[in-house]
């Protein structure tokens, strides 16, 4: 093993040798000698000129080591052949759609490891069964449960380089392979023709994804591209598809790494990739450390002039749903669910307890007790005790304690349940609200626990409504709610904390309408008696509704969350604040944090609350915010 390469010395831990053997190897693919790489618990990923791979076990098996020069690999590939603005050009509009697109882009730069170095593939193999094999992929059952993107994924995979899917995606491969092979098959056998060009690879999955029913518009126009490259483009097309797959494949194999690599050299810096989810999660080129300067032209930038609320209506609320954890699930299966939850989450009770103290005590600082002296009653003052020695009946020896400043607060969590928080997201995210359940009640601060998803798949009810009365053309949303009351304000945590185990609940996460969920969770908040209100959403991106969004525009759900949010954070006395699992979302939301993994709760949640509770902090955040304005104008 490669631990155990050379002898260490005393002051080096026993895999020491093994990371600086990863490192050299991640830095010599990715062709970046400067590239950082560090080596923590949190989810890996690539941000800017930093590499984070998975910590590895002290006394590392053969099995643990793959699965980090697994992760190592799948970065490096994806750093030396993969061009971020060829990229962002072919990214469809739909998001579904780009799911797929970025799910099948992380398997074409693995493929390209892959067949070049049977060792890549080796540890790249075994990454996929750990990362399928921890996101439970093995118990799904029902097709609407299995991620189409991961499952195509896999598919192209498998025939880029013949290798079976992990034996954790199988299950979610045989349920979508016969649809896709249908479908898309003969667009399927031309990605292998292509494998190393990136733009030819997209405009064939743009078909495939035709072929899907999932085509739409590209997110940004190919007029902006020279004439020539287009006719170029063309002819040599032509010339291959007539030279045949065995010349595709003898000049794929001649193609040098260099080449792959000078062109990863043009990408920018600011490339930021979770690659410890399944590939369908790895967020966008566009999510990079610095929101202000991600390009994302699939978005819609908002105008001062354009309507984002108005315009938006339901199509039906007859069959939208509220109601509490415990009316959709039976009580032994709810303590079944949370003692699942509880195991889960068995090695962060000391994370839990840490946190739970540090935040009680910054919290409880914010409830300084004050005291009025010299009075004619009320306790007895230590300090003048020598008075009453000296005469009884002397005046002014007692103390009164003051009203406290604190104010009475209640904070709602409004957790994303959807589809694509499936597996380690769903889990931090009840995670979240567990901590800060516990903490806050400790505090005296209420907490309500909300959750959105919707009823079913692709429209449920609404859907069959809509077709039933001849498809009228912008119907608005189209998909049937389902908000879920895990913990009501009032109730004690004791009493609610089986509810958390809900989440994990095979089946329950759908897809997700977030601007129709905040303002539901708004609405409540604001009939609470409480002087100080606050609404903590927990997500992982942005709203889909597949349903919705395939008859009418595609921002027409972000562009009402985006109203949502403005007029939360503009016109109402509720503090919004957004919490992002693996996704930035500071984007939508002016005071956001991101996680990337449960273990980084105790620092990153710990400080926001602070400066949610802490009137000074605030204050200071406020004078600069209209500082910078007032230099911008």
């Amino acid at each position: 093993m490669a631990s155990n390469s050379k002898p260490r010395s005393g002051k080096d831990a026993p895999n020491e040798p093994f990371k600086r053997a990863v490192t050299i190897c991640l830095r010599a693919i990715a062709r970046k000698g400067d590239l950082e790489v560090v080596f923590a618990s949190d989810r890996p990923g690539v941000t800017g000129s930093k590499a984070r791979l998975p910590e590895p076990p002290r006394k590392i098996s053969r099995a643990d080591a793959a699965i980090v020069r697994g992760h190592s690999d799948s970065m490096a590939l994806r750093m030396a052949c993969h061009d971020g603005t060829v990229h962002r050009k072919l990214m469809p509009a739909n998001q579904q759609a780009r799911a797929v697109f970025e799910a099948v882009e992380q398997a074409r730069v693995e493929a390209i490891g892959a067949r070049r170095m049977p060792g890549v593939a080796e540890n790249l193999g075994a990454m996929l069964t750990d990362r399928y094999h921890r996101g439970r992929y093995d118990e799904i059952t029902d097709r609407a449960d299995a991620p189409l993107e991961d499952a195509l994924a896999m598919i192209v995979r498998e025939r880029l380089t013949g290798a079976a899917p992990p034996p954790p995606a199988r299950k979610i491969v045989e349920l979508w392979r016969p649809f896709i092979e249908a479908k898309a098959g003969r667009d399927l056998d031309k990605l292998g023709r292509v494998l190393e060009d990136q733009r030819r690879f997209g405009d064939i999955v743009h078909d495939l994804l035709d072929s899907l029913e999932m085509g739409d518009q590209r997110a940004s126009s190919q007029e902006d591209e020279p004439e020539e490259d287009d006719s170029s483009n063309e002819g040599q097309s032509d010339e291959q598809d007539q030279s045949g797959e065995t010349s595709e494949s003898e000049s794929s194999e001649q193609a040098s790494v260099e080449d792959a690599d000078a062109s990863a050299e043009e990408q920018p810096d600011s490339m930021a990739e979770a690659l410890d989810a399944p590939s369908a999660e790895l967020p966008d080129d566009a999510e990079s450390g610095d929101p202000d300067a991600a390009s994302e032209p699939w978005r819609t930038r908002q105008r001062p002039n354009e309507p984002r609320g108005p315009d938006y209506r339901a199509f039906t609320t007859k069959f939208d749903e509220m109601l509490g954890a415990e009316d959709l699930c039976e009580p032994e299966e709810l303590e079944r669910l949370r003692g699942y939850l509880d195991k889960q989450l068995a090695h962060l009770q000391g994370v839990v307890a840490r946190l739970a103290n540090r935040l009680q005590r910054r919290l409880m600082a914010q409830q300084n007790r004050a005291w009025d002296f010299d009075l004619e009653e009320g306790l007895l003052d230590p300090a003048r005790l020598t008075r009453v020695v000296i005469d009884p009946m002397h005046p002014l020896s007692f103390k009164a304690e003051k009203d406290t400043d604190f104010r009475d607060t209640v904070v709602t969590l409004l957790i994303d349940n959807s589809g694509s928080m499936r597996g380690r997201p769903i889990t931090v995210a009840a995670t979240c609200a567990d901590i800060l359940a516990r903490t806050l009640e400790r505090c005296g601060v209420k907490v309500e626990i909300l959750g959105f998803t919707t009823r079913a798949w692709k429209g449920g009810q609404s859907r069959e409504k809509w077709l039933a009365e001849g498809k009228p053309v912008h119907p608005g949303r189209l998909n049937d709610l389902r908000h879920i009351v895990y913990k009501a304000a009032d109730a004690p945590w004791r009493r609610a904390r089986k509810n958390l185990g809900l989440m994990m609940r095979e089946g329950l996460l759908k897809e997700n309408i977030d601007g129709e969920a905040l303002d539901w969770a708004h609405k409540r908040l604001l009939g609470r008696p409480e002087q100080r209100k606050i609404l903590m959403m927990i997500s992982d991106g942005a709203p889909v509704d597949d349903s919705t969004l395939s008859v009418n525009s595609g921002n027409y759900l972000e562009r009402h969350l985006r109203f949502i949010i403005e007029d939360i954070e503009t016109r109402s006395p509720v503090e919004l604040i957004a919490i992002g699992i693996g996704h930035d979302v500071t984007r939508y939301y002016r005071r956001a944090v991101t996680i990337v993994d449960a273990e980084e709760l105790g620092g990153a949640m710990t400080d926001k609350l602070a400066e949610l509770f802490d009137e000074k902090i605030l204050a200071k955040q406020d004078r600069r915010a209209k500082r910078s304005g007032r230099l911008a104008s």
